[in-house]
């Protein structure tokens, strides 16, 4: 874990609001302040990680809760029957620019592949 604070922790401690589409005592789902689909969301654990990486070692209710909550919001935006995207990225070259572990939901047009 890492001791710099980010835009998640800020935004966990309501320093800075957002747009929450779900929250529990394990996980927030809100929207992205700049979405690359009509619909973007990002889903954060509230036990801080720095990336996928650090999956390995936590507990696995953090990782589970995590994954479970991303589902549950898409299930709630009604996302299933269309299709949708759940990307992390993952260090400089993997596109991560937050270093918190975070899940992007995208949604609402055709999404290419290869992403990037």
């Amino acid at each position: 874990m890492s001791d710099e604070v980010t835009i998640f922790d800020r935004i966990l401690a309501g320093e800075i609001p957002a747009n929450k589409v779900y929250e529990n005592e394990h996980i927030l789902a809100f929207h992205d302040v700049a979405p690359q689909a009509p619909v973007h969301v990002l889903v954060i654990p509230k036990h801080k990680l720095v990336s996928f990486s650090d999956l390995a070692d936590a507990p696995a209710e953090v990782v589970s809760q995590l994954f479970q909550g991303a589902s549950q919001v898409a299930h709630q935006l009604g996302l299933a029957e269309n299709g949708y995207r759940v990307v992390i990225n993952t260090g400089h070259e993997g596109g991560q620019t937050v270093n918190y572990i975070h899940l992007h939901i995208l949604a609402g047009r055709p999404l290419q592949w290869p992403p990037g």
